[in-house]
Formats: structure tokens, sequence, C-alpha cells
């Protein structure tokens, strides 16, 4: 197993200022491109945004991907050309799976700050009709399987000291959106990979575990809201 540590100071930043927009990337994506970065599994995409009020992204397409979103604080509003029109707010789960072609947009719904997490899958089948679900308060290690991917999303909010599996899978994503966590992680022989008290990972910050084998866990340092992403397959095209 390997495993690779980003920091959230080591994301690019994107977005526009002057519109109220704060974008944070952790891939190759819109006018940055890394040619050492551009997915990981079957993810392409994971945006950390933070919107002003009233301020958003307009009308726009996509196309044969699965858009996952978090809201950590705040008031999503999200309309789109199916006929949805949906807030979501903080312990929902958004999924739009673009299929075919759909257009949407996102904006600021509230008074205060929006914060959220964007994630890009890409899915096993092409061309497929478009869909769209909003899960309403999802209950903390409720696994929630994607769709038209072999992903499945894990949403673990920890108490101090409080300890999670990290998911048993050939590709796994770390995410904290709050708090401090320590992730210990095993090779397949048992031994210990990374720091012997574990990789600490703050806010904003992620692993990348490939290969990852049972024994690897989360600890929570103070409490903690952790988005872990299992998946077993890469993007296949054609």
């Amino acid at each position: 197993m390997t495993q690779v540590v980003r920091r959230a100071a080591d994301r690019y930043r994107g977005g526009d200022p002057g519109a109220g927009i704060d974008t944070r990337h952790a891939f190759s994506f819109s006018g940055f491109y890394d040619p050492g970065n551009t997915g990981f599994g079957l993810l392409v995409a994971c945006n950390e945004e933070r919107l002003a009020p009233g301020a958003g992204f307009d009308t726009h397409p996509h196309r044969d991907v699965e858009i996952v979103t978090w809201v950590v604080e705040g008031e999503l509003e999200h309309t789109d050309s199916a006929g949805h029109a949906t807030v979501v707010r903080p312990g929902d789960v958004q999924r739009l799976g673009a299929g075919s072609g759909v257009r949407h947009s996102e904006r600021n719904a509230g008074a205060a700050e929006l914060r959220f997490v964007q994630m890009w899958l890409v899915p096993g089948a092409f061309g497929t009709a478009p869909e769209y679900e909003v899960v309403r308060g999802i209950a903390d290690s409720t696994p929630l399987a994607l769709p038209r991917t072999e992903a499945v999303l894990h949403v673990r909010r920890l108490a101090d000291g409080e300890r999670a599996a990290v998911p048993d899978a050939a590709y796994c994503y770390v995410h904290v959106t709050r708090g401090r966590v320590l992730l210990d992680s095993t090779a397949p022989d048992g031994t210990a990979l990374g720091e012997p008290d574990g990789a600490a990972l703050g806010e904003g910050d992620a692993a990348r575990l490939t290969g990852q084998h049972t024994g690897g866990e989360l600890r929570a340092e103070g409490g903690a809201e952790v988005l872990l992403w299992e998946m077993h397959a890469e993007p296949a095209y054609g």
C-alpha cells in the first residue's frame, strides 16, 4: 500500500475573489494543469468552495460525470435544466449524475458565507439519462453507494479520541472538512506506514491510499468531520 498526504496549503487556488468566489483544487482543474495530478481512482475533482452571500456559478453544462456535493457551512441553492430547484444544507449529500448532459447553477442562498466540497467522479457508463437526488441529514457512518460507479462515500463525524476504520479498497481518499485526525495505516505485512504516531491531517488536508488493507484507522483529536471515498476501480473509457 502507498500513502500520499496532500496539505490544504498545497491546493491550487482558483475562483474569482472579486465575485466572492474562493476555490481550492486538489487536482488539475480549469486553468491549472499538472500531468502528475489529474485524479485518483475514480475521483477527478475535489474542490473546496467558499461563496460570499449572493455569489455563485451561473448556468453551465456537464456531461458524463457524477458530481457529489457536501455542504460544510451555509446554504447552497441548486437549479438545473431538468427542473430541480433545491437548497442543500450541512448534513445533506447532493448527487448530480450528468449523464448525457445537464445544465445547472449553484449559488449561496443564505446570509452567511457558504462553504462546500464538490467532488467529481468518472461513471462506469456514458450517455445515460441524467439523475439527481439529495440525501437529507445522512447519519454518521452510513455508507452511500454512488450509482453507476464502483465508489462509496463514507461520512464520519468523530468525537475527541473516537476512532473510525479506513475502508478496505484499492483506492481510498480521505478528506478532512473539520477538525483534526491522525491516520494510522498499515502495509499488507502489518508494518506501519507514515509517521510512527500516524499522519496528522487538519482541515482541508487529504490522504490518498492505494492498495489499502484491513487495519487502517482514523483517530480524532478534539473532534472532526471526514469524508472518505472507497473506490474499487480506475476510470475506463470506450
